[in-house]
C-alpha cells in the first residue's frame, strides 16, 4: 500500500496552478473538467512524475473552508514538502516574492520553513534527516 493522492483545498484553481507549477516547480499531471467550473487538477514532483499526486481541490464544501481557515489561524501547515536544502529553497522562493510565515528553523536534524501558498494554505518545507 502507498499514498497515491492527497489534496490541498484552494480558493482559485488557476491561481493555484500557477503557484504550484511556476513558483514551486511541480508539473501538471491531470487537468480534467468536472462540472461547469471545477477541474480535477493534479501536480507531481518533476523528480517523481509517477509519484504521489497533489490535487489542487476546489474549496467547495463549507466544512473544508472552516477546517483550512482554522489551521491557518493557528499557524498549522496543511502539508509538508521535502526539499534538499530548506535555506536555499527559502532564498529562491523569497526572491520570487513568496511570503514565509516561518523562516528556516533548525530543530535537531530537521530544518523547516513555512510559506503561504497564496491560495489559503500554509505549507511547510522540510529537510529529511539522512
Amino acid at each position: 500500500m502507498k499514498i497515491h493522492l492527497t489534496s490541498v483545498f484552494v480558493d482559485d484553481q488557476d491561481k493555484a496552478e500557477r503557484f504550484y507549477t511556476e513558483i514551486l516547480g511541480f508539473v501538471k499531471k491531470h487537468d480534467v473538467p468536472v462540472g461547469e467550473t471545477d477541474r480535477w487538477l493534479t501536480v507531481v514532483s518533476p523528480e517523481e512524475p509517477g509519484g504521489t499526486e497533489l490535487l489542487l481541490e476546489p474549496l467547495g464544501h463549507p466544512a473544508a473552508r472552516t477546517y483550512r481557515d482554522a489551521l491557518v489561524e493557528d499557524g498549522i501547515p496543511l502539508a509538508q514538502f521535502a526539499v534538499d536544502d530548506v535555506k536555499a529553497e527559502y532564498e529562491r522562493l523569497s526572491g520570487l516574492g513568496v511570503r514565509f510565515v516561518q523562516e528556516p528553523l533548525e530543530t535537531g536534524p530537521v530544518t523547516t520553513a513555512v510559506l503561504d501558498d497564496t491560495c489559503g494554505n500554509l505549507i511547510q518545507l522540510a529537510t529529511q534527516p539522512r
